[in-house]
């Protein structure tokens, strides 16, 4: 596995796996928790060890029961996890604390390898708030290296500017149709990690077709396709899956590089 190495020199492979619907009823973002590992244990089988969860999700947990099953050392797997941007968790440095503390106790384990605040909300000091105790948890060696999801230039610019530890990654929304290049940029430009979630979902039938005529050149699909060009500009992908052939598909991305021509083309899909 390819790594890309963060800011604060960590190695962060450059493929993981999302795992918002594992261990749930139906395999449903809002069923019931059932416990259930084998999507994850699946996923480990054919080689992924970046998985990445959330309070949000209900499922930490899940992921870290997956950990316990697989008999492989913590050391072995990369795990993110993110704090969620409501009052309940940053409401005061106690708050804060609590959710730390949550993620740590349901993924049983002594350490998160990064961890993100989910959501900004409307009030940058107290997002920089939230911020400075998360540092002192990087201080302890608690949380490994810290990141936000979904912040745009001005909130990601304010930590940057404002915080200690510069954010390590800042995971948003980039698929066909909504790649966004300007945060994706502005974080590079800034050695912040861009990482994107959903990179497979929400693909128009049309970027599908265009995809697929790429995609034929180097007997690859229309995913793969996906996964390499992002890869290739330097963003980190969180695919998921719940079908082992199209798991072992999204990490054999490794074996061809896309022309110029070709990104020019993937890029206007």
């Amino acid at each position: 596995m390819e790594t890309v190495t963060l800011n604060t020199g960590i190695q962060l492979p450059i493929i993981g796996s999302g795992t918002n619907t594992f261990g749930k009823v139906d395999g449903n973002y809002m069923g019931d928790i059932n416990g259930d590992t084998s999507e994850l244990l699946m996923a480990m089988d054919v080689g992924y060890r970046h998985f990445d969860t959330a309070i949000s999700y209900r499922n930490e947990s899940v992921v870290g029961k997956a950990l316990q099953e697989s008999k492989k050392e913590r050391d072995q797997f990369f795990i993110t996890s993110k704090i969620p941007g409501r009052e309940e968790y940053y409401a005061d440095e106690n708050a804060v604390k609590k959710g730390v503390e949550q993620s740590l106790q349901a993924l049983n384990t002594d350490y998160i390898d990064l961890y993100l605040i989910h959501h900004p909300w409307d009030n940058l000091e107290q997002m920089l708030s939230m911020w400075r105790v998360l540092e002192s948890y990087v201080d302890k060696g608690t949380l490994k290296a810290i990141g936000v999801s979904n912040f745009n230039e001005e909130q990601l610019d304010y930590l940057i500017e404002n915080g200690r530890i510069k954010p390590a990654v800042n995971q948003v929304e980039s698929h066909p149709g909504k790649w966004n290049d300007e945060i994706i940029n502005y974080s590079l430009e800034h050695q912040v990690i861009p990482e994107a979630w959903g990179p497979l979902t929400r693909v128009s039938d049309q970027a599908k077709e265009a995809l697929n005529k790429i995609a034929e050149k180097y007997n690859k699909t229309w995913a793969q396709i996906i996964l390499r060009y992002q890869i290739e500009r330097g963003v980190v992908v969180i695919p998921k899956s719940h079908n082992k052939e199209r798991q072992q598909q999204n990490l054999d991305v490794f074996d061809f590089e896309l022309s110029e021509e070709d990104k020019q083309v993937i890029s206007q899909q």
